[in-house]
Order: structure tokens, then C-alpha cells, then sequence
């Protein structure tokens, strides 16, 4: 999968954090959301705009900043 097909960066939204495809919702916001144990479905439930997906792409976009961070240290 190539997350940056799902996240993207728009300045006009969110204060240009990066945010799933043409919604408001920024990857923070599904990290946090895994982080307090929603399940993929709990988050698709709340937010139906959302796919499995959409989420998984969060993860790799954290992953790969991640990845990133540490190879620049």
C-alpha cells in the first residue's frame, strides 16, 4: 500500500497536518484513537468517511516518519 495515495497535506485544513484524503481528520487524530484501543471498526463506526485503509495508511505514514527520524539522527 502507498499511504500517500490516502494522507495528504493541505495548508487550508487542520493547520496543514497531514490528514486522511479530503477530510478533516488528521492521523493524530486515528493514532490517538488506536492508541486509546478503538478498533479499527470502533473508528469506522464513529467516523463512517474512514476505511480500514484509510487507517492502515495512518500507520504507515507513522511508521515511515518514524523510520525517517531515526535515520537522520
Amino acid at each position: 500500500m502507498n499511504y500517500k495515495e490516502f494522507i495528504k497535506i493541505d495548508p487550508s485544513k487542520r493547520f496543514g497536518k497531514p490528514i486522511v484524503r479530503n477530510t478533516r481528520i488528521t492521523v493524530y487524530d486515528v493514532l490517538g484513537w488506536l492508541a486509546s484501543d478503538m478498533s479499527f471498526q470502533e473508528i469506522i463506526s464513529d467516523f463512517p468517511e474512514l476505511t480500514e485503509e484509510d487507517i492502515k495508511a495512518c500507520l504507515l505514514f507513522a511508521a515511515d516518519r518514524e523510520h525517517r527520524l531515526q535515520v537522520s539522527l
